[in-house]
C-alpha cells in the first residue's frame, strides 16, 4: 500500500453552533483514523469570508464558512472516502484535497515550525 501525503481543506456552514462544528471536524478526522490515515497537522481557521458567494440548496447563500485544514498521509482509497463522507455531510459547503509532493511536504514542514515558533533556518554540522 503506497502512502502519499496529501492536504484536505474544507468549509463548513457559518449557521453551525461551535460544538458542531467541532463535532463535524472531529467526524472527518475520524474518517482518515478509522482509514489508517496519519493526521500530521491541522488548523482551524475559522470564519472566514469566502471568495464568492454560495448558494446552498436549503439554506439560501452563504457568504462566509467555517474552515478546516488538515494534513495527513493515507492511501488513495482512503481519500475517496473521505470525500464520499464530505459529500454526504450537509453541513460542507465545498472541500479540497490535493496530494502534496516533495516541495509541498517541505514547504508544509518549514510553515509549521514557522507556526509553532520554532525556526525555520537550519544548520549544517
Amino acid at each position: 500500500m503506497i502512502m502519499n501525503h496529501y492536504e484536505t481543506v474544507f468549509i463548513l456552514t457559518p449557521v453551525l453552533p461551535d460544538d458542531q462544528v467541532k463535532d463535524a471536524v472531529a467526524k472527518f478526522k475520524q474518517v482518515l483514523i478509522d482509514k489508517g490515515a496519519t493526521i500530521v497537522h491541522e488548523e482551524h481557521w475559522g470564519l472566514k469570508k469566502l471568495a464568492y458567494p454560495i448558494k446552498l440548496k436549503n439554506a439560501g447563500v452563504k457568504n462566509t464558512g467555517f474552515y478546516t485544514v488538515v494534513e495527513f498521509t493515507a492511501d488513495n482509497a482512503t481519500v475517496a472516502s473521505l470525500e464520499t463522507e464530505y459529500r454526504r455531510d450537509e453541513r460542507v459547503m465545498r472541500f479540497l484535497t490535493v496530494a502534496l509532493d516533495k516541495h509541498a511536504v517541505a514547504y508544509a514542514e518549514k510553515r509549521r515550525r514557522r507556526l509553532s515558533g520554532q525556526s525555520t533556518t537550519t544548520t549544517e554540522a
